[in-house]
């Protein structure tokens, strides 16, 4: 009979309590930093028991195993400490591959960076569930997609996603440009269908309670998505960071000072001009080519406008009391046959909030204009609520 040959660094067995707190530790995925494949489980076969995961030694079992010492490889054997839970893939990359490149120091920064997370993450209460819901059209010649990586982070840990999964409402990819007049049609009856379909029905239900909203697309159809959405408290609008990117809030980024100017009281009119100048700036030359040169403009502006410039929640609420102060100001002065004719150059999560902070009942209708690539001046592209009578 032969005899079985020792592989070196094998030698120490790691006992069943310590197997059991190094899966609970690792929430039962591989620890290697940026694997995080879930271990218990084959998808393709349908078998759900099967266990794909080794407890790996950092520090060896034996002297001469990868990593090994003549003195703590034998009393950290059944340390959790010194255990890590890896897929068969990354445990060969680090005992046999290329064990060089993965000393202690490195492997105990991934182990503690992972378990960290899963305390995180398995704290979350069970009432703090988000429904993410994302929204995506052409801007220009670039199709934006929301991804998942970067909605999930944004969310945790104060919430979790619901499900795992996201309401999408978008179009995707489409041949059409948004210069021509088709597209604006075609994009506003599609998100109105798929909101009622996706959302409406949903929340009418029960089913859907506090909504996450990643949402990139022209400024016009996003406020119309902020229209369909209302006014109420459950939704939080996210805004996407240029530098670092991302979708998270960053509470200690510096706030987003506004200023609101109103026209002279000489100047009045039906058709009231209202800029919104918080990412570029947006000249009344601009809008008097469109309005004409008597159009009472009324503005709130950036004293630095410039295209990442949104960077806490609490500032964008400040928006919402602003654009709500000045809706009310708008009609008192205007009167109520009055309509609003929108100049937006505004960070997305505004755009949203636009057309959340106006009300169907109390508002004067809006008109919204786009900006044409090439110094093509202003367009309107969709209006909001009823024109009042000519």
């Amino acid at each position: 009979m032969n005899a079985v040959a020792k592989i070196p660094g094998r030698s120490g067995a790691v006992g069943a309590k310590s197997r059991l707190e190094i899966w609970v530790r690792s929430g039962g995925r591989c620890e290697f930093e940026g694997c995080n494949c879930e271990l218990l489980g084959e998808e393709l076969s349908g078998r759900r028991g099967v266990n794909k995961a080794l407890v790996a030694h950092i520090v060896a079992a034996a002297a001469d195993g990868p990593r090994g010492d003549p003195v703590r490889s034998s009393l950290l054997v059944n340390d959790p400490e010194n255990l890590m839970l890896l897929c068969h893939a990354h445990h060969r990359l680090v005992d046999d591959e290329h064990p060089t490149e993965y000393p202690e120091a490195r492997l105990k920064a991934m182990k503690a960076a992972h378990e960290a997370r899963i305390r995180i993450v398995t704290a979350i209460q069970p009432d703090r569930a988000t429904q993410l819901l994302y929204y995506a059209a052409k801007v220009g010649q670039h199709d934006c997609l929301v991804t998942d990586a970067l909605a999930f982070g944004a969310v945790l840990p104060d919430r979790y996603p619901k499900d795992g999964r996201a309401i999408s409402l978008g179009l995707g990819e489409t041949p059409i440009s948004d210069v021509e007049s088709a597209f604006w049609d075609y994009q506003v009856q599609h998100l109105r269908r798929q909101f009622a379909a996706r959302v409406s029905e949903r929340r009418g239900a029960g089913e859907v309670g506090h909504l996450s909203v990643f949402a990139v697309a022209p400024q016009p159809l996003l406020m119309e998505l902020g229209r369909l959405l209302g006014d109420l408290g459950d939704v939080e609008v996210r805004q996407l960071s240029r530098e670092p990117k991302g979708w998270a809030w960053r509470p200690g980024g510096p706030p987003m000072s506004l200023d609101v100017t109103p026209p002279p009281e000489s100047q009045t009119g039906r058709r009231v001009a209202l800029k919104l100048a918080l990412s570029a700036e947006v000249t009344d030359v601009r809008i008097r080519e469109v309005l004409g040169a008597d159009a009472p403009i009324w503005s709130i502006a950036a004293r630095r406008p410039h295209n990442d410039i949104l960077h806490r929640a609490d500032c964008l609420a400040a928006f919402r009391a602003q654009m709500r102060d000045v809706f009310n100001r708008i009609k008192a002065r205007h009167g109520e046959d009055a309509e609003i004719h929108i100049f937006p150059a505004v960070p997305v999560a505004v755009a949203v909030e636009v057309g959340r902070v106006w009300m169907p009942k109390a508002d004067l209708p809006l008109v919204i204009y786009d900006s044409v690539r090439g110094g093509g001046g202003f367009v309107a592209r969709h209006g909001i609520g009823e024109k009042p009578p000519p």
